[in-house]
């Protein structure tokens, strides 16, 4: 495909570097008025231009990865350019209904939100689409599969999915600093105690992935009785590890339908 990413920032950036370095066959352009921060794309073979419109006709695929306050001028733009594109955003907040409405209904419309772990093929990429354009979205599932895994949701559950699948991955990266920084006071040096608490909790992932299985399913098979992981569990619960884990992602997604 042609794949024309419109928004060169840290998702816009991570999405092509996924696409140069995990799929094959495709072209990808990323548009950004000041091209200097992201000038090294061009090593990968990533077109990069300052306007957005730059062979838009070509594209099959455009990608909307800008803040919400920028959609109405870049939609001024690129909407005479439409004739047979897919447009899938990935722009918080920005309804099917909305878009379609913005672009006067000219093409297919997706509603996504991958996260930055694209980068390396890993995102939990949650997908929306209208029944209608069932069809026009499957060459835009085989991709992001191709990326990590892809959920086909409701559209109502996007915000939701912006909460748990991006947000998250900050969520997850606090969990592995935290585990860091208890390994260097253990006594590992700060490179050895990165690496561990990151390989353990990409080996845990890997395990719900593959097995998919409740979590405590998995947790029952490190703990023993009067060991050192159940009284570790304890003790983080009685300090609200879980709790304060809930509240966190339950407060995220009222603030992002404020």
């Amino acid at each position: 495909m042609n794949i024309h990413i419109i928004g060169g920032g840290n998702l816009g950036v991570a999405i092509a570097l996924g696409i140069s370095d995990f799929t094959t066959g495709n072209n990808v352009t990323v548009t950004r008025r000041n091209t200097e921060s992201i000038a090294y794309l061009a090593t990968k073979g990533i077109q990069i231009h300052s306007q957005n419109t730059h062979q838009i006709e070509a594209a099959d695929l455009i990608i909307l990865t800008v803040k919400p306050y920028q959609v109405d001028a870049v939609l001024e733009e690129i909407v005479p350019h439409l004739t047979h594109q897919v447009i899938a955003s990935a722009v918080s907040g920005l309804a099917i209904e909305s878009l379609l409405e913005k672009t006067k209904k000219k093409v297919p419309i997706v509603h996504m939100m991958p996260n930055i772990a694209i980068r390396f093929g890993q995102s939990a990429t949650c997908v929306a689409f209208l029944e209608k354009d069932k069809q026009a979205a499957q060459n835009l599932l085989t991709l992001f599969n191709s990326l990590g895994t892809v959920a086909v949701i409701d559209e109502k559950l996007m915000d939701a999915a912006t909460v748990l699948g991006a947000c998250g991955t900050a969520y997850a990266l606090r969990y592995i600093r935290a585990s860091m920084q208890a390994g260097i006071e253990i006594g590992f040096d700060a490179t050895t105690a990165l690496a561990i608490a990151s390989q353990t909790a990409k080996g845990a992932a890997t395990m719900a992935l593959e097995e998919q299985i409740h979590p405590e399913q998995l947790i029952d098979r490190v703990t023993t009785p009067q060991g050192c992981t159940i009284v570790g569990l304890n003790e983080m619960e009685h300090e609200g590890f879980s709790s304060s884990l809930i509240k966190g992602i339950k407060i995220s997604l009222k603030k992002i339908k404020e």
